[in-house]
């Protein structure tokens, strides 16, 4: 088989430089289009809240499947604790909410955790009280064995609530003995 040296040339010219600079702009519109309307979200949040949240976390569960048994004998499941924030609904039935929670970590030690949640929200009943969501958080953490860095967080939500109450969870991701952890809480309107 021949290769022909100038269509090689060209090739590679197209697919290194070309296509790159093309959809650079396209991805960064998005990009930025992503932001304002993130930004948005969160300042009319913050300027327009239709209720403030109490906060009650309930459980944390480390996936046994990536942990070695003595580690999970030892680790707290229990995230004893409390959150307060302010939410509202938008035009389309979706929850926004600013948040701020502490509760003791898988080491027994304090965890703050704050932040920006969304959830697209479904109700799929005739009772308009019951819903399903399922969405995102964007916030920061920091734990004691980090000493207490701030570490950004971007999570997805998961919701099932019925009126003034919601049960939220959200997954967080790691490696083995490390992270793959299911935390819920339970979020009071008022």
């Amino acid at each position: 088989m021949i290769i022909n040296v100038k269509y090689f040339k060209n090739l590679v010219f197209i697919l290194f430089f070309i296509l790159p600079v093309a959809s650079a702009a396209p991805i960064g519109a998005m990009m930025r289009d992503g932001y304002n309307i993130l930004s948005d979200n969160v300042a009319t949040t913050w300027q327009e809240p239709q209720h403030y949240d109490l906060y009650i976390p309930a459980i944390t569960w480390h996936a046994r499947f990536a942990y070695d048994k003595e580690k999970t004998d030892r680790y707290n499941e229990r995230p004893w604790g409390a959150g307060f924030g302010q939410s509202r609904w938008d035009e389309k039935g979706n929850w926004h909410g600013l948040y701020f929670m502490a509760f003791k970590d898988s080491n027994n030690k304090i965890e703050p955790i704050g932040g920006y949640g969304w959830e697209k929200t479904w109700r799929p009943l005739t009772d308009d009280n019951f819903r399903l969501g399922l969405g995102y958080t964007v916030g920061a953490t920091a734990r004691d064995n980090w000493y207490y860095i701030p570490v950004p967080v971007l999570l997805p939500l998961a919701s099932v609530g019925y009126g003034p109450a919601t049960f939220q969870m959200t997954y967080i991701p790691g490696t083995y003995n490390n992270g793959n952890v299911y935390f819920a809480w339970l979020r009071f309107q008022f």
